[in-house]
């Protein structure tokens, strides 16, 4: 029996057997880990794949958005010189924000996102960006260009759960958020993160 391509046998890894997207940095696949309704920090299983359960959430925030992470891309050398406080990247996937009108409740789904800027995120030394994208043919968001046109209440939403997540109630917060760039500067991290993969990792 003839299969169309792409076809995979086998459960491919989100990372490195999904491509980045139908037309990176622009528009990118993102792979989603978290979403609004979770209270438990789930990350992919960088060996198998699969969804792990990393912690519980200390504080009270959620995720204020579908939250994830890019395929084939990776926070290396390139994406650390696009942040000035940082001084190396933090070796996993590039993590992106997705805004949805409609609430999606489940993980471990592919969405195409429209990418339209980040938060400057270092995590102690390291560059932790997270782009920020709208879902492609949303009803409500879909025509937004820039960071700029989304209203100021979701950005500053996002820069605290950010700025807070990993906090304990006895440590400062290890997270700053060092700026919130617009989508030219976004665009440049994707693709920072897209050759940062391909020369740790080949496609």
């Amino acid at each position: 029996m003839a299969f169309e391509a792409p076809f995979y046998r086998w459960r491919p890894h989100p990372w490195h057997g999904l491509d980045p997207g139908p037309d990176p940095p622009h528009v990118v696949h993102a792979f989603i880990e978290l979403t609004p309704f979770d209270l438990i920090k789930f990350e992919v299983d960088k060996v198998t794949g699969y969804l792990r359960a990393d912690r519980p959430q200390r504080s009270s925030s959620q995720p204020p958005t579908l939250y994830g992470f890019v395929p084939q891309t990776y926070c290396g050398r390139r994406v650390s010189e696009l942040s000035p406080r940082a001084t190396k990247g933090d070796g996993d996937p590039l993590d992106i924000c997705v805004l949805t009108e409609r609430p999606i409740s489940r993980a471990e789904i592919i969405v195409n996102a429209r990418v339209v800027g980040g938060l400057q995120a270092v995590d102690r030394d390291e560059a932790d960006d997270k782009i920020i994208a709208v879902l492609v043919n949303d009803n409500i968001w879909s025509d937004t260009k820039d960071v700029t046109d989304l209203p100021p209440a979701i950005i500053e939403r996002m820069q605290h759960y950010f700025s807070t997540y990993k906090m304990t109630p006895d440590q400062q917060s290890v997270i700053s958020i060092e700026a919130i760039y617009g989508v030219e500067h976004a665009l440049k991290v994707v693709a920072a993160s897209l050759e940062d993969y391909d020369e740790d990792f080949g496609r």
